[in-house]
């Protein structure tokens, strides 16, 4: 099982910080999400929304293991 974190407004809209889910690719978990959340889904999909896989960024697909952290983050603003 994926440990899921969401941040800032992705965990506002979704009603929660932190979900375990079985997936073993980051496609599989987004589409495990959108079965649950299209609106989610479609929020991790917006510009700016980066993806952490055990603290490190990635783009594209990522194999995910038993103990996988996958974390969403929000576009950051400020200066």
């Amino acid at each position: 099982m994926a440990r899921v974190l969401l941040f800032g407004r992705l965990a506002d809209q979704a009603g929660w910080r932190e979900r375990e889910v079985e997936a073993g690719s980051l496609a599989a978990l987004r589409a495990s999400i959108a079965n649950d959340d299209a609106a989610l889904a479609e929020a991790l999909e917006g510009p700016g929304v980066q993806v952490a896989v055990d603290k490190a960024l990635v783009r594209g697909e990522a194999v995910l293991a038993a103990a996988t952290e996958v974390a969403f983050l929000p576009p950051m603003s400020g200066g």
